[in-house]
């Protein structure tokens, strides 16, 4: 099994939609790529300061089988889901830790995630990162599998219901 780190935007979403695609073994909800040490308080200070995930994208921690599926099967299939073009934005979600992104410690996943995005016509276009993972943190237990514990919260996520679930079996 290997693990990749894809951000998307608003973390819940990225989570019920990438964890029903075949060949992912499991994810987690989490930070990647922050500057600061994390605490437990992960909302802005009642002064709008940040707080311990200053620089923190949201992603998702994705195990899977490359016997399966691939860095790029799973690069196509975030693009489904997020506007490639937008910087530090998805949907209603505004702010740095909604930057889309790739995170990996195995340098082929990289090199892979931009042969993808080379690939395409619009490739000049497309603000997403691909670094390698320097920091992660997983996120509290109330934001694991959150659309499938509380679907009430959907209206909080840019991602429609049924593309959510279109790998669901």
């Amino acid at each position: 099994m290997e693990q990749i780190y894809l951000a998307g935007g608003c973390l819940w979403g990225v989570q019920e939609f990438i964890k029903y695609v075949p060949g992912v073994i499991s994810t987690e909800a989490g930070r990647a790529n922050g500057s600061a040490q994390p605490t437990e308080n992960e909302t802005t200070q009642s002064d709008g300061t940040q707080n311990a995930y200053d620089g923190y994208a949201e992603c998702v921690q994705i195990e899977f089988d490359p016997r399966i599926t691939s860095v790029t099967v799973l690069m196509e299939h975030l693009f489904e889901i997020i506007d490639p073009y937008s910087v530090n934005k998805q949907g209603a979600d505004v702010g740095e830790k909604y930057r889309t992104g790739v995170y990996s410690t195995d340098a082929q996943h990289l090199a892979e995630a931009k042969r993808y995005i080379a690939s395409r016509e619009d490739a000049g276009q497309i603000a997403l990162e691909v670094l390698p993972l320097t920091k992660y943190v997983a996120s509290d237990d109330i934001h694991q599998h959150h659309l499938s514990h509380f679907p009430e919260d959907h209206h909080l996520c840019h991602i429609p219901w049924d593309l959510l679930h279109k790998y669901k079996s």
